[in-house]
């Protein structure tokens, strides 16, 4: 099960609150393990311990239903402000996040299934995407305009850059390469466009991803 999935279940709540939490942590783990085609009411229903009445009571079907659990997943993130004051801060953050085998599969799960199933990639860029797309175009802003680029870069075709360059690490590099590998590999993609970081930060303390918040952005 997955950590937001195993936080979720608190005890002293109503039945019909445990059930819907039952839900919706199987139905998200079920689309991390076997994928959005392979998933199914009767699977979501055995894991949960509820009946397929108890599920079709609440969602009208599983796309429903797996859109709730990406929403309700990414549901605190949403509330919380981000932004990065620096390129360095933002790329300690991705890798924090994709450095987490959960958050991978879950974004290769999305992709996977956008032919079939492409509400549930909008749902997990409405919910958690936008926002943070936002704050990175903001970070790459500030960046080139100190320097840390050439004046001549645009801001949107970094952004493309960066994050075509966390979807072939998704695909390409290994589930098991912790934060420092993975900000190497994102650190070494942003210098090709002639990304300079500044001198100080080789001196500044190293700060630890956050994790599931942090997100990459705009994937």
């Amino acid at each position: 099960m997955t950590e937001t999935a195993a936080s979720a279940r608190q005890p002293g709540r109503p039945r019909s609150q445990e059930a819907d939490t039952a839900i919706l942590c199987a139905a998200l783990d079920l689309l991390l393990e076997r994928g959005a085609a392979e998933t199914s009411i009767e699977q979501v229903a055995q894991r949960a311990g509820v009946t397929r009445a108890t599920i079709y009571r609440r969602f009208a079907d599983k796309t429903a239903l797996l859109i709730q659990s990406i929403e309700a997943v990414h549901e605190e993130d949403g509330l919380a402000p981000l932004e990065w004051p620096d390129i360095d801060r933002m790329l300690d953050d991705w890798a924090g996040y994709l450095s987490r085998p959960g958050n991978r599969r879950m974004l290769r799960r999305l992709y996977g299934a956008v032919d079939d199933y492409p509400e549930l990639l909008r749902t997990y860029r409405d919910s958690h995407g936008g926002r943070r797309a936002s704050a990175e175009r903001a970070t790459l802003a500030r960046a080139v305009a100190d320097g840390q680029f050439p004046p001549e870069q645009d801001v949107e075709v970094l952004q493309q850059v960066l994050n075509g360059a966390v979807l072939h690490h998704l695909g390409a590099r290994p589930d098991t390469e912790n934060a420092v590998e993975v900000k190497t590999f994102l650190s070494a993609v942003l210098q090709q466009t002639g990304y300079r970081p500044p001198a100080d930060n080789a001196k500044r303390p190293r700060h630890e991803g956050r994790g599931r918040q942090a997100g990459a952005a705009a994937v």
